[in-house]
C-alpha cells in the first residue's frame, strides 16, 4: 500500500538508478511503488565507475531496473544518461517530457565514488571526474528539469542524494567531500531561486550504505587503515547510535517522503539519515 497516494501519476527521474542494489534503484522502485511514473537513467556499464562496482550491463542496468518495475506492476522506462555531457542531460529530460508530458521529481543520485587517494597524491583529472559527476552532473540536472517543471506550472521536487561526507571530512576523500559540499549549496540555491515556482530542493546525507560501490570502500579503507575487514565494519557500528550501516531503503523512505505532500514545507534542507551517526 502507498504511504503517499498523492504521488500517484506523478513523473521522476532519477540519475544513476542503473544499478540494481544501489540507492539510485532503491528510489526509483520506493516512487514506482508509491505510484510514480519513473524515469530511470545510468550511463553506459562499461564507464569506469561500473567497473569498479563489478557492474554488468547484462545485469545491473537503467533498462533492467526500469524492466523490473514494470514487471512488478509499476510505470517506468529507462533511458541513457552521462551526467557530464550537457545535450545527454537535456535529453534525458526531454526523454521523460515526450513519454510523459512533465516532470515533477528530479533525484540527483549519480555519483563517483572510488577515486581516492591523499590530496598530495591527487590528480588533477581524478579531481575533475569526481566534481564532474558529483557536482556538474547535478547542477546540469537541475537546470533542464527545473525549466520543465516551471513550465509546467505545478511545482515540483528535487531531492540530491549528498553524503555524510556533506557534513564531515574524511582522509583520502578531498574530491567525493568537496563535491558533496558542493551539492548541499547548489540545493540551498535551488531553494531560494526556484521557491517561487513552488519547488521544493532538499539534501539526503546517508552515513555509508553498502552498495557495490559501499563494498569497495569497505575494502579501500580497511586496507587503509590496516585494519580486517570485521574490525573495520565493527568500528562503524560502533559508532553509530542505531548500531548497523544505513541501508538503500533508508534513503529510499526519505526521498518518498520529500517528495510528497507531506514535506511541501521543507526545503533547503541537508537531511541526515545516517542513525545518529551524523547530528549536524
Amino acid at each position: 500500500m502507498a504511504s503517499y497516494p498523492e504521488l500517484a501519476g506523478r513523473v521522476a527521474l532519477v540519475t544513476g538508478a542503473g544499478r540494481d542494489a544501489g540507492i539510485g534503484a532503491a528510489i526509483a522502485r520506493r516512487l514506482a511503488a508509491e505510484g510514480c511514473r519513473v524515469v530511470v537513467t545510468d550511463i553506459a556499464a562499461s564507464d569506469a565507475n561500473a567497473a569498479a562496482e563489478g557492474g554488468s550491463a547484462d545485469i545491473d542496468s537503467a533498462d533492467g531496473v526500469a524492466r523490473a518495475i514494470v514487471d512488478g506492476g509499476g510505470a517506468a522506462t529507462s533511458v541513457h544518461c552521462d551526467v557530464l555531457d550537457e545535450a545527454s542531460v537535456q535529453a534525458a529530460v526531454g526523454h521523460a517530457k515526450a513519454e510523459y508530458g512533465r516532470l515533477d521529481i528530479l533525484v540527483n543520485n549519480a555519483g563517483v565514488g572510488f577515486l581516492m587517494s591523499p590530496i598530495a597524491e591527487t590528480s588533477a583529472e581524478d579531481w575533475d571526474r569526481v566534481l564532474g559527476v558529483n557536482l556538474r552532473g547535478a547542477f546540469l540536472a537541475t537546470k533542464h528539469a527545473a525549466k520543465l517543471m516551471i513550465e509546467g506550472g505545478q511545482g515540483g521536487r528535487i531531492v540530491n542524494i549528498a553524503s555524510q561526507a556533506a557534513k564531515s571530512g574524511f582522509p583520502y576523500a578531498a574530491a567525493y567531500c568537496s563535491s558533496k559540499h558542493g551539492m548541499v549549496g547548489l540545493t540551498r540555491v535551488s531553494a531560494i531561486e526556484f521557491g517561487s515556482h513552488g519547488i521544493t530542493a532538499n539534501a539526503i546525507c546517508p552515513n555509508h550504505i553498502t552498495t557495490g560501490l559501499g563494498a569497495w570502500q569497505n575494502s579501500f579503507f580497511s586496507d587503509a587503515l590496516g585494519m580486517t575487514m570485521d574490525e573495520y565494519m565493527d568500528s562503524m557500528r560502533s559508532r553509530i547510535p542505531l548500531g548497523r550501516p544505513g541501508l538503500t531503503e533508508d534513503i529510499a523512505k526519505t526521498c518518498a517522503f520529500l517528495c510528497s505532500d507531506e514535506a511541501v514545507y521543507v526545503t533547503g534542507e541537508a537531511i541526515n539519515v545516517s542513525g545518529g551517526e551524523e547530528m549536524h
